[in-house]
């Protein structure tokens, strides 16, 4: 890819794709769309979505789709820098109580695992999960991929590097944005060599990132349309915003406002957020 830039192509060059597959049914893409995120973790770096502690997933998944999620993203596993490695199970015992719950009561809805873990994406996608949200690229789990494409369901390929305890110590790129879309290529190869053909693409912001480079790839987040896939912006009160304002999570609302209408503005065509009515107003206004 040496000596290409994406930027200047024609919006249509980039051919969106217009549905995902959730569990054999179709849900569409043609607009913007916000996924809440629910944390069945103590320890998730934004104190409130840590729904472990009070119990009140119900709640909060209640809230989310009344308030205009779309999607549901569950989550067992910590990925903030320092937190605690669980084991399997223990991810499991965490998860699939709560996406039973959530499917018996609000059937309708549609639930996405974050998780890096094969066993824990089948147990969940088994229970009601439609998407699998993978921080590491299926490189963390060897079987991640081949479990995919039997479960046929919709993936999230995250762009990571090391682990969520070694990832700040991977920040070194000969070049940020062509080192990412050799990572994207043979991901996306891979991916559909295992018969995975419904792909959203994440760019990963603090992910193996500094904060500068984060905003780099703000600034090219639309080129990343080159791939003709969905792209998710998952920015929602990280530290590039509350270290750049330096103030913490809990006042990092406006910040996230602002970048969430960015990545909008750039193709953004999903928004993982912990305030989705906030959100959906940034979709109101633009009337997207």
């Amino acid at each position: 890819m040496t000596g290409m830039d994406f930027s200047g192509f024609e919006d249509n060059y980039f051919p969106q794709n217009s549905s995902l597959n959730a569990a054999g049914k179709l849900f569409p893409v043609t607009h913007p769309i916000i996924m809440g995120i629910l944390n069945i973790t103590p320890d998730s770096f934004y104190a409130g979505s840590r729904y472990a502690v009070t119990d009140n997933y119900l709640g909060a998944a209640a809230m989310m789709l009344e308030e205009g999620a779309q999607i549901l993203d569950i989550g067992g596993y910590s990925s903030r820098l320092g937190a605690s490695n669980i084991s399997v199970e223990e991810e499991i015992k965490r998860v699939v109580p709560v996406i039973t719950a959530i499917k018996h009561t609000f059937p309708e809805a549609l639930i996405s695992i974050d998780t890096f873990r094969a066993e824990v994406a089948k147990a969940a996608v088994e229970t009601g999960a439609v998407i699998v949200n993978d921080i590491s690229g299926g490189s963390l789990d060897p079987k991640m991929f081949e479990t995919v494409g039997k479960l046929k369901c919709t993936y999230v390929l995250m762009h990571m590097r090391g682990t969520p305890q070694t990832m700040q110590q991977e920040t070194e790129y000969a070049n940020l944005f062509k080192d990412m879309c050799y990572y994207f290529s043979e991901k996306i190869a891979e991916l559909r060599e295992h018969g995975v053909h419904d792909i959203i693409l994440d760019p990963g912001f603090g992910f193996a990132k500094t904060t500068i480079q984060n905003f780099e790839l703000m600034d090219r987040f639309q080129d990343f349309r080159f791939f003709g896939l969905p792209l998710l912006a998952g920015i929602s009160r990280k530290s590039m915003i509350y270290k750049t304002l330096n103030s913490t999570p809990e006042e990092a609302l406006n910040g996230t406002t602002a970048l969430n209408t960015t990545a909008l503005l750039k193709g953004a065509a999903i928004l993982r957020v912990h305030d989705v009515k906030e959100a959906m107003e940034i979709l109101r206004l633009m009337d997207v």
